[in-house]
Order: C-alpha cells, then structure tokens, then sequence
C-alpha cells in the first residue's frame, strides 16, 4: 500500500444515479428483510403493523425534506455531524459523529451481517445440522463466523475506492431491487396466499403498555427506514449537490417506502400472524408459504446476497463522517488520511470494520436494533430542527415544500417514539444514554488537542 498523505480532498465524482442507488441500498436491508416477524410477536396485528410501516415511511419522508435543505446548503461529507457543527456548536456534532462511530454504522453493518447468515442457513440448514451433529462448533458460532467473513470483504472492497465501490453497490442494489420486485410480481399473482390473513389479528388494548409496544415497534421500523438520509454523508463526492442531493433523497425514500408497503402485504398475505411470530427470516418464510421449500430455499439464498448491498453501503458512508470529523481535529488523526491512489479514508474504513465484528460477538439481534435505534434517533431531531435556524438565517439555497409541518411532524413523532422505547427497553435505552454521555469527556480531550 502506498504512503497515505493526510487531508487529500474527496472528490465530486457521483452523479444522481449512483447517489440514489446509495440511498435505496442503505434503506433496503436487514430491517424489511428481519423486523416484520418479531413486529408481529409483540403487535399480534397485521393490520396495526402495516399502519406503523407506513407511518415510519411518511417520518423518513419529512426527515428527507428537511435534509434537502441542509444538504444543499451545507453539501460536505459528514451528514449530521456537519449539519449540527455549522449550525449549533461542534460539540452536537462530535457527539452525533461519536454515535454513529460507536453505533451509526458499525451496528447496522453487524445487523445486516446476521441477517445474511439467519437467511444464508434457512436455506442451508443441514450445514448447521452437520456441524451440530459432529460437534466441531455451536450453530450460533457458525452463525457468527460467516457474519464476520462477510463484513472483512466488503471491508477489503471498499479500500479500493469510491469508484469501484460504487460500481460494486450499482450491480448489487439493481439486482436487490429486481429481487423485490420479482418476488411481488410472482408472489401475488402466482402464490398461494390468503388476504383473510389480515383479519385474524388478536385485540390491541391502547393502554400506556400498548403505546409502550407501539412506540419500540416504530423505532424497529425506523430502523428498516435508516438511510433516507445517506447521501449528506457523502456530500463532498456528489456532483451538482444542490440538485442532485436533494433528489437522491426523495427518489430513493419515495421508491423505499413503495417497495417495504408491497412487502410487507405480501408477508402478511403469505404467512398467517401466528406463524410469523419472532421469525427474523421472515422473506424465506413467506416465499416458502408461497411456493414450497424449493422457492423458500433459493429466496432465502436471494434475500441473504441481497443483504450485501445495504451492507455494502453502510461501509461506504461511514468512513466519511469520521474523515469529516478528523479533518476538523474532533476525532482520530488517522481518519483524515485518504490514500493517495484510492482516494478513501482507508484506515477509517478499517476501524470501522472491526468494530463491526466486535458488535456481531457482542449481541442478539433485537438487543442490536434497539440499542442502535435509540443512539440514532437522537442526533437527527436536532439536524432536523437546524431546518429552522438556516431559514431564518438566510442560508437556504433552496425552499423545499412541506415546510414547517413536515419538521414538526418528525420531531413530535421521533420524541414520542424514543419516550415510549425507553420505558419498554430501559436496559439497551440507558446503554445507548451512556454512549451519548462517554462522548463528552472524549470532546473535551479533542478541543484540547486541537
């Protein structure tokens, strides 16, 4: 490897296609392919489940409104950690930053690698029975390994730049959009399904326990949501960002929450609500309700390399936040240098990586997605409420319609949404509290360095 030299510029190399794909890629992931069935354990209502799914969508609608505006005017890498910097003080945006070093994107890259092996082994569950059977290791080690063997890939991948990176998450994210869509197209018109699966739900008593409920579901399902925001990660790469940031993120929101609505009709149409209860390979199972074990194997096989992409994309971003951070002199040294010949914050993208594989050794997969949707829930209230101060300071380049109910709306909700998550899961809640906390003292050290 070459010598790298620090501080080198990223470069204005992503046009609006490649962009979008980024943001479809980042949403479509573990959460649509993992949440539906452990929704279902705790909701018993596939009517009251699809509302949720459609409110999480219209949330990351608002939020990709008000990032428009500060994607626009502030077009750098670093998402929120940049927005909150220029716009409150830089210790909101070190902490944002923090998060989404320790949780951000470490947490989701580890979610989407578990979900590739929990689908990865439905359709192959004889090599856990073998391996079970002669005792060489425990079905959950396996499980564990093969998560962490692909995140090392994508890792070693995505040194090489953002240009082969990109080629790689174009391929991947058509072939997991196609996937989709071929599963709807077939699904309903060819499978054995039943619509009378939306009425066998059981009573949902909107008590302070059932809002509780409520309020963790949506949180999950804002974490199948995440994403909608990923192209500010990448400002400082994206070509004529003042057009095609915004777009990017309206165009892979609107065409996300299309696709999660059809799915999670399609599940729901495939499955009976018993059946589905804390399955996390709920798209294998659905597939095989449809068409037999032979079509719940080779989706399941689909589902699982089409976990890649979101994987893939995840990978790319997050390295970018922390170059952002460190260029600043609010983080590492090392996360500000970009190799000379692949132009990516390489030793960034490797830290990154493990500590992914240390979060994959760490938890269970529900313990993961709250923990991380509480940390990330956080930040983005603030960036979204920055909408108002770059209004009334004058800054805007453009005025994005929905303006100010769309950032009230996800401000209210998002608030909501953490109270109640809180009350339910106090444990992973109070960790992720924790983490926020750790990050001051970390600032501190930084400001004093700089």
């Amino acid at each position: 490897m070459e010598q790298d030299q620090k501080f080198n510029s990223l470069q204005r190399k992503l046009g609006l296609f490649p962009v979008t794909n980024i943001v479809i890629a980042n949403m479509i992931g573990a959460g649509i392919f993992t949440t539906s069935g452990l929704l279902m354990q705790d909701l018993g209502n596939p009517l009251l489940m699809l509302g949720l799914w459609i409110i999480g969508g219209i949330i990351a609608l608002c939020g990709a409104l008000a990032y428009s505006e500060l994607g626009a005017a502030i077009p750098q890498a670093g998402g929120e950690y940049i927005f909150l910097s220029r716009l409150y003080h830089p210790l909101f945006g070190f902490l944002s930053g923090w998060v989404s070093f320790i949780v951000g994107f470490s947490a989701p890259i580890a979610a989407s690698s578990i979900g590739f092996s929990e689908y990865f082994f439905r359709a192959f569950p004889q090599l856990l029975d073998w391996s079970s059977s002669t005792g060489i290791l425990n079905p959950d080690i396996i499980k564990k390994l093969f998560s962490i063997l692909i995140i090392t890939a994508f890792t070693l991948i995505h040194v090489r730049g953002i240009e082969f990176g990109s080629k790689i998450q174009n391929v991947l994210t058509i072939l997991k959009v196609g996937l989709i869509i071929g599963l709807l197209g077939i699904g309903f018109t060819l499978g054995k399904g039943d619509f009378s699966h939306f009425y066998q739900t059981k009573s949902f008593t909107f008590n302070f326990g059932g809002w509780k409920t409520i309020g963790l579901s949506l949180m999950w399902i804002m974490f199948a949501y995440s994403g909608w925001n990923a192209s500010t990660y990448i400002g400082s790469e994206i070509k004529n960002p003042v057009k095609n940031l915004p777009l990017s993120l309206l165009l892979g929101t609107g065409i996300v929450l299309a696709l999660y609505i059809g799915l999670n009709i399609l599940f729901v149409y495939a499955v009976n609500p018993a059946d589905m209860k804390g399955v996390i390979s709920i798209g294998g199972l659905a597939a095989g309700h449809l068409f037999g074990r032979t079509a719940e194997q080779l989706f399941s096989v689909l589902i699982s390399f089409a976990l890649f992409s979101s994987l893939s994309a995840f990978i790319i971003l997050g390295p970018r936040v922390y170059y952002a951070m460190a260029r600043d002199g609010y983080f590492f040294k090392f996360a500000a240098q970009v190799h000379t010949k692949f132009k990516v914050p390489v030793k960034a993208v490797l830290v990154q990586g493990a500590i992914s594989i240390i979060m994959v050794l760490s938890g269970t997969f529900d313990q993961i997605l709250t923990y991380m949707g509480f940390s990330l829930g956080i930040f983005p209230i603030l960036a979204v409420l920055g909408v108002f101060k770059l209004r009334k300071s004058k800054k805007n380049v453009i005025r994005m319609p929905g303006y100010p109910l769309a950032p009230v709306i996800y401000v209210l909700i998002w608030v909501f949404m953490l109270s109640l998550a809180y009350f339910e899961r106090p444990v992973e809640s109070s960790i992720a509290v924790v983490t926020v906390l750790i990050g001051l003292p970390a600032f501190w050290l930084f400001e004093k360095q700089r």
